[in-house]
C-alpha cells in the first residue's frame, strides 16, 4: 500500500503548514451543512480533538474507538462539535497515536442522524469511519513529538477551568477537583448500569455528593479510600432539596490520585487519552496538605487478627476461594496472613462447588475466613478472580453459637445495600497496600500446624528460656533460704499476679535517675495543648532552609491559628512515612490524625527566636500510636533548630532516641511492672517482672493505644494463669529469676526479678 492510500496518516506541521498536502480531490465540508444520506467520499471534516474514549471491542470482535471533534473555525456557533465513531484497524491505529488538542481530518465518512436531540452542544448526527468504507484520517502533529508512544497530552491540550465546590450552580456542566470524604464502591443499580456514590469536599468548606452511572465498570472513578483526590471533567450539577448534587453527563471523565502527602502524582484512569497539565500537580499537592488536617481518615484497615464480635470494619485481603451458596448469597474465602483470635464459621458448601486451588485452601484452613455476601453484592462477587486482591468495606462480625455445642464462633457478613459504604473493591497489584500485603503473605510459613504446636508447648512449658541453658532447676524453698544476689532457673506455676487490670502495669522508666512514673492521661496532654494554642505562630519562623510551613485559621468560633512545619531533605518534601513535622496550635484530635499519616509529629510553640517543645508533661514526640515522653529531672530541652542536623543526613531515620538526643531530652521508656506469685511443690515466692517487650513479645510502648495488643496480653495471662483452675491444672512456667538486696531504714530486704525469659510464641 503506498503512502497516499494509507488510512491513518500523521502529517507534520512546519512553519504552520503541512509538510505533506492533502490529496487534491478532497474538498472541505462545513459541520453545519452535514446531512444523512449524502455522499461524502471526496469531502472532509476538519477539527480539534477535545475528547476520546477507551478503545473497546463490539460483540462481533470489531475494534471501536470514539472521539469528539470540535470545529475550530466556528467556535461561536451553537453546534460546534460532533462525535466520530471509528471502526476496525483504523480504531486501533487512532487509539495509539491521537492526542488531545491535535488537528484531526476525516474524509470518506458516513453521516448518521441520531434519534434524539443533543443537549450537550454536539451535532445531532455522528460520523462513522472505517477502512472498509474507504475512509481516510489525517492527523497534524508537530516536530519532536512521538505521538505513537504517548498516552497523555501535556502541553498541547486545551486549558480547563476548575470550579470550587462553593461556586457550583444548578444546571451547569463543570470541571472540578475534590477530596473524597465518603464513597460507595461501584454496585449494580436498579437498571443495568454500575453506580458509584462519592461525597467530595475542598478548602472552600463546601460539600458535593455525586451519583455516577456507567454501563462499563472501568469507566467509573477508581477510588480506594477516603482521602483520595478526584478530578471530574464535564460533571452536571443540579440542585435537589437545597443541596447541589453531581451526576454524570455526556463526556464525563475522571482521574483519581492518592491523597497521601508525598506519594507519586500518578492518575488512575480507564481512558487511554487524558489531559494533565504541569500546574495541576501543584493543585494535587495543595489538596493533599489541606486534607491531611481536615479529613478524618479512619486509619489502616483492620487485620483479621484484630477483629472482635459486633464490629464493622474494612479488610484488605486476597481471595483464595469462592462458591455460590444460594440465589441471594455468595461465599468468598479470603486471608490477610494473620489469624483471627476467635473460632470462625465455615460456610457449608460442596467441595465441587468451591473454586480455588485445593492445596492452598488446605494449607490456609486455619488462616482463611469465610465471608458471606448478600443481595446486590452477589453479581460482583461472582465475577471476582481467585487470587485477586480486594478491599471489602463494612464487613460485619457476628458472634453465634455452633449447633448443639456450647462453643461460640465469629461469622463474617457483607450485608445487602450500600449503607456506610458497604461494597467490594478490586485493588490493582500496583496499589501500595497490595504491595505491602503481598510481601507479608509471602513471608507467612504455611508448613507448621500451629494448633498442634501450641498444644505441645502447653504440655511442656508456656515460657521459653533465652539464655543460661547450663543452669539446672532450683526449688523455690532453696531460693528463699539463700543469700542474695544470685541467679536461678526455676520450674513453677503462676498462682496470682498484680495488677489484675493489665493496662495499669505500664509505667515510664528513666534509666538515668532510675525513677518510675505513671503514664500521663490524655486530659493532661489536652490541657497543655489548649494552653499552648494561646501563643500565635510567629510568621518570622516559617519556611526556613530545612522545613516548609503551611498555616491556616480554623472556621470555628475560636479562630485558632495552626501552623504545620514539614521538615525537608535536599530541599524536597518526603513521603509521609519518611516525614517529620512540627505543629503549633493543634488539638489532640488533629495531632492524632497527623500521627497516623506521617512518621513523626512534634507539638511545638513559637518564641521570638525559634520553635520550642511544650511542657515535658506532654509527649515531645508522637510516632504512630506511641507518645514519647522525656524525664523532667534529667532533660535539658534545646531549640528545634537542632533537628536540622538530622534532616541534613542522607537518609534520616527519625528514631526517637536520636531525636531525643539532639533535643536534649532524656527519653523515658515504657515498661511492664508486675508482681508474680510463683509456686512449686516446695514453696512460694513473689517475683517482679520489669520488662520492655521481651517477656510478652509485645512492646510496652504500644499497649495503651492498641485494643488488639491489650486483648493479646489478656489472653496470654489467661494462658499463664487460667482463671478458675485448680493449682494442679495450671501450666508450668520455666524462667530465670535473680535475687537482689534492697536496704531500707530498718533492715535488709531480698527481692526477686524475672529475666531472660519469654512467653512461648504460640501462646501469644
Amino acid at each position: 500500500m503506498n503512502k497516499a492510500a494509507m488510512p491513518v496518516q500523521l502529517l507534520k506541521i512546519i512553519k504552520e503548514q503541512s509538510e505533506t498536502p492533502l490529496p487534491s480531490h478532497l474538498q472541505k465540508e462545513n459541520l453545519q451543512h452535514l446531512q444523512e444520506g449524502c455522499d461524502y467520499t471526496n469531502r472532509y471534516i476538519q477539527g480539534i480533538i477535545t475528547l476520546s474514549y477507551p478503545l473497546t471491542k463490539l460483540r462481533d470482535g470489531t475494534d471501536f474507538f470514539k472521539i469528539v471533534l470540535q470545529d475550530s473555525d466556528n467556535l461561536s456557533s451553537q453546534i460546534n462539535s460532533i462525535n466520530v465513531l471509528i471502526y476496525g484497524k483504523m480504531a486501533e491505529d487512532c487509539a495509539k497515536i491521537i492526542r488531545h488538542g491535535e488537528t484531526f481530518i476525516v474524509a470518506g465518512f458516513k453521516v448518521v442522524k441520531l434519534p434524539t436531540a443533543r443537549e450537550d452542544g454536539r451535532h445531532d448526527c455522528h460520523l462513522e469511519v472505517s477502512e472498509e468504507a474507504g475512509s481516510a484520517i489525517y492527523i497534524y502533529t508537530k516536530p519532536g513529538i512521538n505521538a505513537a508512544s504517548e498516552t497523555a497530552s501535556l502541553s498541547v491540550a486545551p486549558k480547563y477551568v476548575y470550579t470550587p465546590l462553593n461556586h457550583l450552580k444548578d444546571g451547569t456542566i463543570v470541571n472540578l477537583y475534590g477530596v473524597v470524604k465518603f464513597f460507595k464502591p461501584p454496585y449494580i443499580s436498579k437498571g443495568t448500569d454500575y453506580c458509584s456514590v462519592v461525597t467530595l469536599v475542598d478548602p472552600s468548606n463546601a460539600k458535593l455528593t455525586c451519583s455516577l452511572f456507567n454501563g462499563n465498570l472501568d469507566s467509573l472513578p477508581k477510588i480506594y479510600k477516603v482521602g483520595d483526590i478526584v478530578r471530574f471533567h464535564r460533571i452536571k450539577i443540579r440542585e435537589y432539596n437545597g443541596q447541589m448534587q453531581g451526576i454524570t453527563s455526556g463526556g464525563f471523565a475522571s482521574l483519581t490520585f492518592d491523597g497521601t502527602v508525598g506519594a507519586p502524582v500518578v492518575p488512575r484512569t480507564s481512558s487511554r487519552v487524558y489531559t494533565f497539565m504541569d500546574e495541576e500537580q501543584k493543585t494535587i499537592e495543595e489538596l493533599r496538605i489541606w486534607a491531611a488536617s481536615n479529613i478524618s481518615i479512619s486509619g489502616p484497615a483492620a487485620k483479621l487478627s484484630g477483629v472482635q464480635p459486633m464490629l464493622f470494619f474494612d479488610l484488605t485481603c486476597q481471595l483464595v476461594g469462592k462458591a455460590k451458596v444460594d440465589g441471594s448469597s455468595f461465599l468468598l474465602k479470603v486471608w490477610d496472613g494473620t489469624k483471627c483470635p476467635y473460632p470462625t464459621w465455615k460456610v457449608p458448601v460442596e467441595a465441587k462447588d468451591l473454586e480455588g486451588e485445593k492445596v492452598l485452601l488446605q494449607q490456609l484452613r486455619n488462616l482463611a475466613v469465610d465471608i458471606l455476601v448478600y443481595d446486590n453484592h452477589v453479581q460482583l462477587a461472582e465475577s471476582l478472580k481467585v487470587g485477586s486482591f480486594l478491599r471489602i468495606y463494612s464487613i460485619h462480625t457476628k458472634q453465634a453459637s455452633a449447633d448443639n455445642k456450647d462453643v461460640s464462633h465469629i461469622e463474617f457478613h457483607l450485608h445487602g445495600g450500600t449503607c456506610y459504604g458497604r461494597g467490594i473493591g478490586v485493588l490493582p497489584e500496583s496499589n501500595p497496600d497490595v504491595k505491602e500485603l503481598k510481601a507479608f503473605l509471602e513471608s507467612v510459613d504455611l508448613t507448621d500446624d500451629l494448633e498442634l504446636h501450641l498444644q505441645r508447648c502447653q504440655q511442656l512449658s508456656v515460657t521459653v528460656l533465652t539464655d543460661h541453658q547450663d543452669l539446672s532447676n532450683t526449688e523455690l524453698k532453696t531460693i528463699t533460704r539463700s543469700p542474695a544476689p544470685q541467679q536461678y532457673r526455676i520450674r513453677a506455676k503462676l498462682r496470682t499476679y498484680k495488677p489484675q487490670k493489665l493496662h495499669q502495669s505500664v509505667k515510664l522508666h528513666c534509666s538515668k535517675c532510675n525513677s518510675l512514673q505513671e503514664v500521663p492521661d490524655r486530659d493532661a496532654f489536652d490541657l497543655i495543648l489548649h494552653d499552648s494554642a494561646g501563643t500565635a505562630p510567629n510568621p518570622e519562623l516559617h519556611n526556613t532552609s530545612w522545613y516548609e510551613s503551611v498555616t491556616w485559621t480554623t472556621q470555628d468560633q475560636k479562630k485558632r491559628e495552626i501552623a504545620i512545619h514539614f521538615v525537608k531533605r535536599d530541599e524536597m518534601l518526603q513521603h509521609p512515612e519518611d516525614t517529620l513535622l512540627m505543629i503549633e496550635g493543634g488539638t489532640l484530635k488533629e495531632i492524632w490524625k497527623l500521627a497516623k499519616r506521617f512518621k513523626c509529629v512534634i507539638p511545638v510553640r513559637s518564641t521570638e527566636d525559634d520553635l520550642e517543645l511544650l511542657d515535658l508533661s506532654a509527649p515531645f514526640l508522637l510516632q504512630g500510636n506511641v507518645k514519647y515522653y522525656g524525664c523532667k529531672q534529667c532533660s535539658t530541652p534545646k531549640p528545634m533548630k537542632n533537628l536540622s542536623s538530622i534532616a541534613a543526613e542522607q537518609q534520616p531515620s527519625w528514631e526517637p532516641t536520636e531525636i531525643a538526643q539532639v533535643l536534649g531530652i532524656q527519653l523515658l521508656q515504657y515498661v511492664f511492672v508486675m508482681k508474680f506469685t510463683l509456686v512449686d511443690e516446695t514453696g512460694a515466692l513473689n517475683a517482679y517482672l520489669f520488662d520492655y517487650e521481651k517477656f510478652f513479645q509485645i512492646p510496652a510502648s504500644e499497649i495503651l493505644t492498641n485494643n488488639f495488643l491489650q486483648q493479646k496480653m489478656q489472653m496470654t495471662m489467661n494462658t499463664l494463669c487460667p482463671p478458675g483452675r485448680k493449682l494442679g491444672d495450671l501450666p508450668w512456667l520455666e524462667c530465670f529469676i535473680r535475687s537482689y538486696n534492697v536496704r531500707d531504714e530498718m533492715k535488709n530486704q531480698v527481692y526477686y526479678q524475672i529475666f531472660d525469659t519469654t512467653v512461648a510464641e504460640d501462646v501469644v
